[in-house]
């Protein structure tokens, strides 16, 4: 290699990795639209919050290590399903969001379900989770998943006790049927404080850019604290089972969070390094008598920016 096509690999180099941190401070800037005053509040409950840098860099490493994982679950056909549950707003999208943002969407999938239809709701209650599962080297992300009718459905009233009552005898097994397929089962609690979620809620309420994320059901969570406290409890007494354990996230700092969580689920499996073929970009064919058209200006998107 020449010393200009040096100059030249280092120069591109710096221009994709200042594009990777360009794209995490992008994820980074949720409060864009947020009031002074509501951020100011945030900051002052968050003293201890990660430094920035820090958090990148460590993300970066982490996201490196997901493609390592991702390689070998192509490569050896493994099945992955990872469960992410807990309050509204307690932080599940954000990790989902990381860990997913530099996998193969090919590869790495998450599933977040709406609410059942009627046809569903006269189903077998896990059907509708069942085709939602990994076939040979994919790994899926439930941003929610059959917990709900321990959660939301409970105490919410879309589900009676005799249906929650049947819902944890059934789980653990079908829980171990998943195992017994050969699927890597990993469930994950986050765990924020009433003052936390009130104010995580809050600032949605301020910030046009994140009102969708509030609902009906998000703001009845707030009445109902305590209701869903229980039903956790219950829920992790009757489905924390040795073959599938639950691992409760403490979530009240977001970037401590995805970096713990991401962490430990890379512990949990045991990927290794797999072979690769050399990638080596073929020459361009050159056809002299071909003369490229010229293409009519209005199919071109206008340069505003």
């Amino acid at each position: 290699m020449t010393q200009i096509d040096t100059t030249f690999a280092k120069d591109w180099l710096a221009d994709e990795l200042a594009d990777v941190l360009d794209e995490d401070y992008e994820l980074e800037i949720e409060d864009a639209t947020l009031s002074r005053e509501i951020a100011r509040i945030y900051k002052d409950k968050h003293p201890d919050s990660l430094d920035r840098r820090v958090y990148l860099s460590n993300l970066i490493h982490l996201q490196a290590e997901l493609i390592k994982l991702q390689d070998w679950v192509v490569h050896t056909k493994q099945k992955i399903v990872v469960i992410f549950e807990g309050r509204d707003s307690a932080g599940k999208g954000g990790v989902i969001k990381r860990i997913s943002q530099r996998l193969n969407p090919r590869v790495v999938r998450t599933v977040a379900l709406p609410a059942p239809s009627d046809r569903e709701r006269s189903q077998w209650y896990f059907q509708r989770y069942v085709p939602h599962l990994p076939a040979g080297g994919e790994i899926v992300l439930f941003d929610r998943s059959w917990y709900n009718r321990a959660g939301v459905e409970r105490v919410m009233g879309f589900a009676d006790e005799d249906q929650v009552e049947q819902f944890f005898n059934d789980a653990p097994e079908f829980e171990r049927m998943l195992l017994r397929s050969g699927i890597i089962l990993a469930k994950y609690w986050f765990s924020i404080t009433d003052q936390e979620q009130q104010m995580r809620f809050l600032m949605r309420i301020h910030d046009p850019m994140k009102q969708w994320k509030l609902s009906p059901m998000d703001l009845q969570s707030r009445v109902r604290w305590e209701q869903y406290t229980k039903a956790k409890e219950e829920m992790f007494e009757r489905t924390n089972i040795p073959e599938a354990p639950w691992y409760i996230v403490e979530g009240n700092d977001k970037k401590r969070a995805r970096l713990n969580c991401i962490q430990h689920f890379l512990s949990l499996i045991p990927y290794q390094p797999v072979p690769h073929e050399e990638i080596r970009l073929p020459e361009r064919v050159f056809n002299p008598d071909y003369e490229r058209a010229t293409l009519p200006p209005e199919l071109y998107v206008p340069q505003k920016f």
